[in-house]
């Protein structure tokens, strides 16, 4: 019998978890370093921009992420149980919601720059 090895995914979950957390930590760095800066000067508004681009992106992930599961739990619950509808649709609309949040933390934060 020829038994083939399981191939193991090149990033597991506690490699993307911890690349996550020095993501965060690296983030929230760099805002409270441009906090602190005064503000006429360029790496003030750089590292407001790299803010900018984390605030979207994490967002953005965490929200598609989210919403790829969510989706798929809701339209095969709604599937079988129609009248589960609208419950499906707050939880759709929570998710949402953070995608939004990152958008409106991105403007808040554009606004320092300008």
């Amino acid at each position: 019998m020829n038994k083939q090895k399981s191939s193991k995914p090149i990033v597991t979950q506690k490699l993307a978890l911890a690349l996550l957390a020095v993501i965060i930590t690296l983030s929230v760095t760099l805002v409270m370093v441009a906090a602190q800066a005064p503000g006429e000067d360029p790496l003030y508004k750089g590292l407001i921009g790299v803010g900018v681009g984390l605030a979207m992106g994490l967002a953005g992930l965490g929200a598609g992420l989210g919403m790829g599961s969510a989706g798929a739990a809701a339209v095969g619950a709604i599937s079988e149980r129609p009248e589960v509808f609208g419950k499906a649709m707050i939880f759709i609309v929570f998710i949402e919601a953070i995608g939004i949040y990152g958008l409106l933390i991105a403007f808040m934060l554009l606004g320092k720059i300008v």
